[in-house]
């Protein structure tokens, strides 16, 4: 492996793979991906357990450089994103270009030499500049439950499913009931013994518009690509009607909740059970779940829900908060990910030797949730303040890999050694967001999410439409930066 690039771009997910194809396209060829694990696929690569698929339109979760016409369903399943996401990336000759089987264990900027220095698990490297492709759903969070590690059974976390495991006819407890309990819930209920799902907080399922799509369908986007196109916009459209929820939640959002209000009594018809599973907070304050099968996995005779967090193991038995118990064989972690506490912040070491986790305080921050003061040259994509409840995550990692690209081309053409988003322009950007945050239903609608950071500060969502962030965000300006240009430092 060479030991210097121009670009490194740290995994091998949808968002490394973009970068590295926009990058090359734009004629930037040294470009390497380091990928700790053995193939493509990031968060779809991962995370196999059963059930598991999008949950957005599938015409809208895919690069739009590569429109694909043979998706099964509506919303895709794992199997075949992570068959899309493969093909795009050895398409476009990324597997000459990526090293698996190495994970970067930890990086710092070189302020003398203008270079990112990274040690790896095959030794160290050093870039030009780094795009930490790496995404909030990486790292599986682990809870720290006492008498966990005792349990003589088999526990495993959703992304890391243990496929050689046998759960028929077995006792499971689920810990978590978020966007991964949803779909494997319904998948394994019919065939384990008794399921315990733990739930802390009840969650909004709303009814999932899935479909199986028709032969004459497939035929036509594969024959007509504007077809596709047009398919496209409409799901956009759709998805963005319901953004206007999130920002006007009273009463917009209240209108959608009825939806899920209806749908919850139409399945759950035990009010002692539907009252478990009613929330008290607004629709989209939480993630939005979309299932056909997860409520009505709920009312199976072999299922009892626990309104309830877990305090503690004793042996094969679990422990409530509320003091019920179950016992049980196994134990399934649906506990998600460390997203605004991402491990690499820790890792990660800027000009003045601080590390990102150091300069976040528990805050995450970046201008454009894609570059950080105080660390030049380094990128990030899907990273602070850039999530919504209601788009793809293509189109956030599309337009900021259009800044990026832009801001390496940029450099390269006009022959800047680094540049660094000046700390004013990121300060204000940031509160920016913030004040646009108050009245949105992510920070309104009373409850606590994973979009609040340890400081109790919304540092994951975006308050504006989908075409605003891509407008705003694609858009590298260089008088928002210092420019280092032949080692004199200068504003633009």
């Amino acid at each position: 492996m060479s030991r210097h690039h121009e670009v490194v771009v740290i995994g091998a997910g949808v968002s490394g793979i973009c970068a590295a194809i926009k990058l090359i396209e734009a004629g930037v060829e040294d470009v390497v991906i380091v990928e700790k694990a053995e193939t493509f696929g990031g968060t779809w690569r991962a995370n196999t357990y059963p059930g598991c698929a999008c949950d957005v339109p599938s015409g809208l979760y895919s690069f739009s450089f590569a429109p694909n016409s043979e998706w099964s369903r509506l919303f895709a399943p794992q199997p075949e994103i992570l068959d899309y996401v493969d093909r795009v990336a050895r398409a476009h000759g990324l597997a000459e270009r990526t090293r698996f089987g190495v994970e970067v264990v930890g990086s710092q900027f070189d302020d003398a030499a203008r270079l990112w220095r990274l040690d790896t698990s095959e030794g160290p490297l050093s870039a030009r500049f780094v795009v930490s492709a790496a995404g909030p759903w990486n790292e599986p969070r682990l809870p720290e439950i006492p008498g966990l590690a005792e349990f003589p059974g088999e526990v495993f976390h959703s992304a890391r499913w243990n496929h050689d495991y046998d759960l028929r006819g077995k006792r499971v407890a689920v810990v978590g009931s978020g966007a991964s309990a949803v779909q494997f819930v319904p998948a394994i209920a019919p065939d384990v013994a008794e399921l315990h799902l733990f739930q802390r907080t009840a969650q909004w399922v709303l009814p999932k518009l899935d479909h199986r799509v028709p032969v004459v369908e497939k035929r036509v986007m594969r024959r007509f690509p504007f077809a596709h196109k047009a398919l496209r916009s409409v799901e956009y459209a759709m998805m963005e009607a319901l953004g206007v929820a999130f920002r006007h939640p009273r009463p917009l959002m209240q209108t959608v909740q009825a939806v899920g209000s209806a749908y919850l009594r139409a399945v759950v018809r035990d009010p002692a059970l539907r009252a478990k599973l009613t929330p008290d907070y607004l629709l989209g304050c939480k993630r939005i779940l979309f299932s056909n099968s997860y409520l009505q996995s709920l009312t199976r005779d072999n299922v009892d829900v626990h309104a309830t967090g877990v305090t503690e193991f004793r042996g094969n038995t679990v422990v409530g908060a509320d003091g019920t118990t179950a016992e049980v064989d196994a134990v399934i972690l649906g506990t998600g990910f460390h997203i605004l506490d991402t491990p690499l912040a820790d890792i990660v070491r800027g000009a003045d030797g601080r590390t990102l986790a150091e300069h976040w305080k528990g805050s995450p921050e970046a201008y454009l949730g894609t570059i950080t003061t105080g660390f030049p040259n380094a990128f990030t994509v899907l990273g602070p303040s850039l999530g919504t409840g209601h788009s793809s995550a293509f189109a956030i990692l599309e337009a900021q890999v259009a800044f990026l690209v832009s801001a390496i081309v940029s450099a390269r053409r006009e022959g800047w050694a680094a540049l660094d988003v000046r700390p004013e322009v990121q300060a204000r950007y940031v509160d920016q967001v913030q004040a646009a945050l108050a009245g949105t239903v992510y920070n309104a609608g009373g409850c606590q999410s994973y979009y609040m950071d340890a400081n109790g500060r919304n540092s994951f969502s975006w308050p504006w439409s989908t075409g605003e962030l891509t407008t705003r965000v694609s858009a590298f300006d260089p008088s928002d930066f210092t420019i280092t240009h032949d080692h004199r430092e200068a504003t633009v």
